[in-house]
């Protein structure tokens, strides 16, 4: 039997929160309780069976920490809301909710998105070496970043190293236009976007130039000792086996590294193991070390990328 319930919201602009563009967090939580969902004004109707109504009304319920302020909803909020429905981890998800990590110089707050984004963020900040690893659009390399850059404004380390191995798809450094910078800067790119989230590219210039923030392919790591850093290893599935153990061996004291990467997307050639593989498999009883791993479940991009990853998982199987 059909059942049907209106909710009503605060103000049209904590409805339109929750509705998100064109309206796609409606269509979300339709598919994620079979409801059926209609926006009119300030008011929402609910259509359903009464456990379908009672699903919806909870998850609704359970995001309005967002929308009751006029912050927008997002897919992923959605299903990870879900997932603490049917796990019983409400008092979690408030908690994700709250736990704010800063706000971008455009006013966007960042915060995890999922139960593993959380416990990523959790093990950063008591862990001296991390590893994470998943597929891309998880935030592995951002929240790192995210979180590191505070460190290092908050004068918790003198320095922040930013470095990957320049391998991409079979190309060489040598082909490319420039001064080694220059040549080096397109693979680093990604953590260049994270940096100015939350500092200005003019300051982010003036702390390279001085030093205390460095942005390097991983052959600049060799012969160093990294005291009083916080140190990030990005696309580490494109290190060998060599190249993992020189950089882990770096760590200095008062000194802190996290290690992302995604093992399905190794740009090696296929004779060469994967550093960051054997890595994981050599180190996984040592203490002191936390491991992160994210599915398709924690992209948090276009959900179009989400369905990709899953599908790939599925062909791979």
């Amino acid at each position: 039997m059909t059942e049907r319930l209106t909710l009503e919201f605060p103000s049209i602009e904590s409805a339109m929160a929750l509705s998100g563009y064109q309206e796609d967090n409606l269509k979300t939580l339709a598919k994620q309780t079979g409801a059926q969902l209609v926006l009119r004004g300030q008011e929402l109707h609910i259509s359903g069976t009464a456990s379908q109504i009672e699903l919806c009304q909870k998850l609704v319920q359970s995001l309005k920490d967002f929308w009751k302020v006029g912050k927008t909803v997002t897919g992923v909020d959605i299903i990870t809301a879900r997932h603490a429905l049917n796990t019983n981890r409400q008092e979690e998800l408030s908690a994700i909710h709250q736990d704010v990590l800063a706000t971008t110089r455009r006013g966007m707050e960042i915060r995890a998105k999922t139960f593993r984004q959380r416990q990523y963020i959790q093990a950063i900040r008591t862990h001296d070496l991390i590893f994470c690893s998943g597929p891309a659009g998880t935030g592995k390399t951002y929240l790192a970043a995210i979180i590191a850059v505070q460190a290092l404004l908050s004068d918790q380390y003198e320095r922040l190293i930013l470095t990957r191995p320049a391998v991409e798809a079979g190309e060489r450094l040598g082909f490319l236009p420039g001064d080694l910078q220059q040549k080096v800067n397109p693979y680093l790119r990604p953590l260049y976007d994270a940096l100015y989230e939350l500092i200005d590219p003019e300051k982010t210039a003036n702390l390279m130039e001085r030093g205390i923030i460095e942005v390097a392919p991983l052959a600049y790591m060799r012969g160093r000792t990294l005291n009083n850093a916080f140190v990030i290893l990005d696309e580490a599935q494109n290190t060998t086996p060599a190249q993992m153990k020189m950089v882990l061996t770096r760590l200095g004291f008062r000194s802190r590294m996290v290690v992302t990467g995604d093992t399905t997307q190794t740009d090696l050639p296929l004779n060469q193991s994967s550093g960051l593989s054997v890595a994981l498999k050599i180190l996984k009883n040592v203490e002191g070390i936390a491991f992160c791993e994210f599915s398709q479940a924690d992209v948090v991009r276009n959900p179009l990328v989400q369905r990709i990853v899953a599908a790939y998982e599925r062909h791979d199987k």
